[in-house]
């Protein structure tokens, strides 16, 4: 059930006012590549807000825009030939989805321009140069501003709050995804002060998630955070089920693993940086470089617990913090 939304400082990209929808030049035909490392199932509910995004500034698709997809299905290895064969098509941008499909497309063109809506911590991985001026041809969203840490920290206290006596947290990550060790470091600097010890655990696929679970429960962490990327994502499913069987509560950034039954998740509302990116696309169309557009950040976050597992693993969720949620699953 929905409770109320997280606002944080007013963007400019996610919103669509009614002077920005604009006809566009008759007779152009524009060519957008999207690039995705998930599949087209994962990505529907963002394919529509970007088409959505489209809609509101003018353009139809078939009419005078053309959108080539590629997905990687979760075979992340593939984003640098899917990117290459987008460059080759001609396209005239680039949407990209995280960090790796974002540097797959960067490492594949220099001039055309790229547009990601979800990529993190874009200036360590030298994505751009800085928020403010990006340079290159690279823009759009960035997940933080170099403040994962932070962000991770907010999700650990939210998880403490439910578990007063939590000191043992587990990193659940994969270290062929876009976290680096400077940004674990940096987020165990922003939970020192909840006084919690957090040891790494890697899975690379799902073939190395029993292990990993078992690492968990056999160093006694008393709960996990999951560092959410492409190939973990597609496996949500029975990371959720494996939490629950060695009774591992949870906490993430993706409303989807909260739904296939981790405790609780923190983070940004994606489809909204989707309908964003076509704003974007929009002022690069019309004359704008990608490197003088300011890089943003979502304005909107949302907390989703599940009340369901909470009560599988005989927690008793504060109801302060369920008043506090945008969805409780139950």
């Amino acid at each position: 059930m929905r409770r109320r939304a997280f606002i944080a400082a007013l963007g400019g990209a996610a919103t669509w006012p009614l002077a920005a929808r604009a006809q566009q030049p008759a007779g152009r035909v524009y060519r957008v590549g999207y690039l995705a490392g998930g599949s087209r199932q994962t990505q529907l509910h963002f394919i529509k807000a970007f088409d959505e995004g489209l809609r509101n500034l003018g353009y139809r698709v078939g009419q005078n825009i053309v959108i080539e997809y590629r997905f990687a299905d979760g075979e992340v290895q593939r984003l640098p030939a899917l990117a290459a064969e987008l460059v080759r098509l001609g396209v005239d941008v680039i949407v990209s989805g995280n960090t790796r499909s974002t540097v797959a497309a960067m490492e594949a063109t220099t001039t055309i321009p790229i547009v990601m809506t979800s990529s993190a911590n874009p200036v360590s991985v030298g994505l751009v140069a800085s928020l403010a001026r990006p340079g290159g041809n690279v823009t759009g969203f960035s997940l933080d501003g170099g403040n994962e840490g932070e962000i991770q920290g907010k999700r650990l206290g939210l998880l403490k709050e439910i578990l007063p006596n939590l000191t043992r947290v587990g990193v659940l990550w994969n270290p062929d995804g876009a976290i680096n060790s400077a940004r674990l470091e940096s987020m165990r600097d922003a939970t020192q002060p909840l006084g919690l010890q957090l040891v790494e655990v890697e899975a690379r696929g799902l073939d190395t998630l029993e292990q990993a679970f078992a690492t968990m429960v056999r160093q006694q962490m008393q709960a996990f955070i999951l560092v959410s990327d492409t190939v973990l994502f597609n496996y949500r499913q029975q990371i959720g089920v494996m939490a629950l069987k060695n009774r591992l509560p949870s906490t993430t950034s993706l409303k989807e693993f909260a739904e296939a039954g981790l405790l609780l998740s923190y983070g940004p509302d994606f489809p909204p940086l989707y309908g964003g990116a076509a704003v974007f696309v929009d002022k690069i169309f019309k004359g704008a470089k990608p490197g003088d557009l300011p890089v943003e950040q979502p304005t909107k976050y949302e907390l989703v617990v599940n009340l369901k597992t909470a009560k599988a693993l005989d927690i008793v969720v504060p109801p302060i913090l369920l008043a506090r949620a945008d969805e409780v699953i139950e």
